[in-house]
């Protein structure tokens, strides 16, 4: 049965986008059924016993989208709205991101209802080593079977707790290290990991600036340099998003959080409110800025990038046609309801602001594999196809791996493009 597209609950909506895409297709009804709705759903609950003597209850998800392919690849989130329905949707997201780039992951997402800032560093750690081990009951996670990754709310330090407590559920794994990604790189894991995402989202930006033929109608040059740019967010995803396009010579005239956005037209200094941010607690009364509460605000500011890089349903049907931006780029997952997408899409064919779709934008939330397996599986330096892994590539370029660089541009052969690279490798 085919999702309303006008329905609030965030899977509906991505079931709503892929409904719209098969339609196009000549695929059985019965295989686009398979292919859309969840192989495995796994919820639970356990006691967590606080530094008062309390005990609360702690709830969590994890679900594995799609087993087409595997391991299944997907982060885990730790945010007080974290539900059922969301790490579903999450999960479906990192099926279709991996399929449209041909990486060869199945989607899986979990997630656990907690607000971070309300627990000790001890109270975080029991709960990600006792939700661990919930997954590994159920084999919800392992190398080469399912492998988690920081999101919203986690980060290298969950990681490292995730990989120390497999490990201890498995002595004498080799493998074990591969059971997350995202951990410290003192642990296993690559540098320049963090900052991939932003990274991505502004490859994403970059190209889609370089397009002179789209930028005309909107009165945009080409470029990225001086272009006015929004950011919701200012986690690790809005941090770097933010940073790479001022360093690109953007103006970063507004940032939001959860409490509030700073706006100033002639721009910020990036560093300088996250340094604030530090020191008060909040991004608010930076020096030289406006403060705009309620955070929302922010996104309906003039601009000529928009870049969501908080939570999802960011842009709906109420404020859509307030926003006054010319682009915009999602980093965040799901950020523009499908009712929103309809409106900016409509005002993009009057000259208003088109929808970058994040699908669009590289799948940036899909990390490179650690490089350590990689080398224990091939003899010699590996040869490594540079195409916007960025430090990733680097990395492998220092342990002795021939890269060759390429200025990507999203393929219009697909598998093709990437059979002939892999000849240009042998040969």
């Amino acid at each position: 049965m085919a999702s309303d597209p006008t329905a609030s609950s965030f899977y509906q909506t991505v079931n709503a986008y892929f409904d719209r895409a098969a339609a196009l297709t000549d695929y059985p009804a019965g295989l686009l059924e398979q292919i859309k709705v969840c192989n495995a759903v796994y919820a639970v609950q356990f006691p967590l016993r606080r530094q008062d003597g309390s005990i609360e209850v702690i709830a969590g998800w994890r679900v594995q989208h799609s087993h087409h392919r595997l391991p299944v690849k997907g982060g885990i989130r730790y945010a007080p709205e974290v539900n059922e329905d969301e790490v579903k949707a999450l999960a479906a997201l990192m099926t279709y991101k991996c399929a449209i780039v041909d990486v060869p992951f199945g989607g899986a997402k979990g997630g656990v209802r907690i607000d971070t800032k309300k627990y000790t560093t001890q109270e975080l750690e029991q709960i990600t080593r006792r939700y661990t081990a919930e997954l590994i009951k159920k084999n919800f996670i392992g190398p080469g079977v399912d492998v988690p990754a920081p999101d919203y709310g986690t980060g290298p330090r969950e990681m490292a707790w995730i990989y120390d407590t497999y490990s201890a559920f498995n002595p004498g794994a080799i493998d074990a290290m591969a059971c997350v990604t995202g951990k410290p790189v003192t642990q296993g894991g690559i540098r320049g990991r963090v900052e991939a995402t932003g990274r991505g989202v502004y490859y994403g930006l970059r190209e889609a600036c370089a397009q002179r033929e789209d930028l005309a109608p909107l009165g945009l040059t080409p470029g990225l340099e001086g272009k006015r740019v929004v950011v919701q967010g200012l986690g690790n995803v809005g941090y770097h998003s933010a940073k790479f396009c001022q360093e690109a010579g953007c103006v970063i005239v507004a940032l939001s959080e959860r409490d509030g956005a700073v706006y100033n037209p002639a721009g910020l200094d990036v560093d300088a409110v996250v340094r604030h941010q530090r020191e008060t607690g909040s991004i608010r009364d930076f020096p030289g800025a406006k403060t705009i509460v309620p955070t929302n605000l922010a996104l309906e500011l003039p601009c000529d990038i928009l870049i969501p890089a908080a939570l999802e349903n960011q842009i709906t049907a109420e404020n859509a046609p307030r926003i006054q931006a010319r682009i915009v780029a999602e980093a965040a997952n799901g950020p523009t309801t499908a009712a929103a997408e309809r409106i900016l899409r409509e005002r993009g064919a009057r000259g208003g602001p088109p929808a970058v779709p994040r699908l669009a934008v590289p799948a940036r939330a899909v990390p490179p594999p650690d490089p350590g397996p990689l080398r224990a599986l091939l003899e010699g330096p590996p040869a490594v196809v540079n195409v916007g892994l960025g430090l990733f590539a680097e990395s492998l370029a220092r342990q002795g791996a021939q890269v060759i660089d390429l200025d990507w541009r999203p393929p219009a052969g697909g598998r093709q493009r990437w059979l002939d690279l892999l000849e240009r490798l042998e040969a």
